[in-house]
């Protein structure tokens, strides 16, 4: 099959969105699958507000229609709500194109608290752009939850993975680290506000703070905390040096719908600390390798006394192999649904229970 996937999120940018693409596509290269993405590069672009890291793509309906259609993708999945999300959309529908959507990140809880906007509204635009869609594939069963509480039926299972090859404990420290006092807690990800990376920087702990990315946020933190470590954004190799190297893993976000990096940090042998929401409930909720509190640091400092091989060994459950064999059967013409990516009906959604 030759599988077309339409994302306003992509290189330079580096986030859960560009992983799960990126590693998703390699294992249907592996897979003996044909992969193309079409991506902001493609098109005439401007800065997104308030992130000028992101570029959008300035009216792609013409020239992504001819793309599409030049493609001539056996499935099509549209990775991202952004203006190609939407342009794809639209040409799908036009000519009759099956498609998949996906929801990685809860735009309505962070709308609510950054600008008031009322959750409904939001859900209102997600109800539109993701109806038609075959499949919307989210990648837990909070999120499936949560999403069909607000009308949309047809999600389906989607996890995720992690490239145990490249993320794996190292014996070679991280040089930006070297002569830090401990223990060493880090941080890894956007730095942007729905991060919510103040809630960790403002901590009381001992030993140093870490963090490695870059966002709109870097400059005002740098300012704001002049004893944190800041390392940028690392290729991957380094960073799972990073994750080796620290004591701890901290993932302060209350609004993301996976968290692709504790399991990175978990495959190097970093414990994972983190707030008991959607996310961190589903990745490590229940396992011995993470600490789930309200009180951040009590969870930061508890998760010090957790053994890394056990992190390591829990890691080693989640590949992306089993991740894009999901994937497959989702875009497959016929996908026999199972427990994992089965498309949750309404009325055992309201017999499950809430948002979790």
């Amino acid at each position: 099959m030759k599988f077309v996937t339409v994302t306003d999120a992509w290189h330079p940018q580096v986030n859960g969105v560009v992983r799960t693409i990126e590693a998703t596509n390699r294992e249907l290269v592996r897979a003996g699958h044909i992969t193309e993405v079409i991506a902001p590069s493609d098109f005439r672009t401007v800065p997104c507000p308030g992130y000028p890291e992101i570029r959008l793509a300035v009216l792609p309906y013409r020239t992504l229609s001819r793309a599409l259609r030049r493609a001539a993708p056996d499935a099509v999945h549209i990775a991202t709500e952004g203006p190609l999300g939407v342009a794809a959309r639209r040409v799908c529908l036009r000519h009759r194109i099956p498609f998949t959507t996906a929801y990685h990140t809860r735009f309505p809880q962070y709308l609510k608290a950054m600008y008031g906007i009322p959750e409904r509204w939001v859900y209102r635009f997600l109800r539109w752009f993701h109806g038609p869609a075959r499949h919307l594939l989210t990648p837990t069963p909070h999120v499936e939850r949560e999403l069909a509480d607000w009308g949309m039926t047809n999600v389906a299972r989607w996890t995720r993975g992690v490239d145990l090859d490249v993320f794996h404990p190292s014996d070679a420290p991280f040089p930006g680290v070297r002569g830090l006092p401990g223990p060493l807690f880090l941080y890894v990800g956007r730095v942007s506000v729905e991060k919510n990376i103040d809630a960790f920087l403002e901590l009381d702990l001992p030993g140093t703070r870490i963090v490695a990315g870059v966002g709109p946020e870097l400059d005002l933190l740098k300012r704001r905390y002049p004893d944190v470590c800041f390392v940028g954004v690392l290729p991957r190799e380094e960073l799972a040096q990073l994750y080796s190297s620290v004591d701890a893993f901290v993932f302060p976000s209350r609004t993301d719908t996976f968290g692709l990096v504790m399991l990175e940090a978990l495959a190097c042998g970093a414990p994972v600390a983190a707030y008991p929401v959607q996310g961190p409930l589903d990745v490590v909720g229940g396992s011995n390798v993470a600490v789930l509190d309200e009180d951040l640091r009590k969870a930061a400092l508890a998760a010090l006394r957790i053994e890394r091989s056990a992190c390591r060994a829990y890691a080693e459950r989640f590949s992306w192999a089993a991740a894009t064999e999901q994937f497959i059967r989702l875009h497959s013409p016929e996908p026999a649904p199972s427990a994992r990516d089965e498309v949750i009906p309404p009325d055992r959604v309201a017999c499950e229970g809430g948002n979790g």
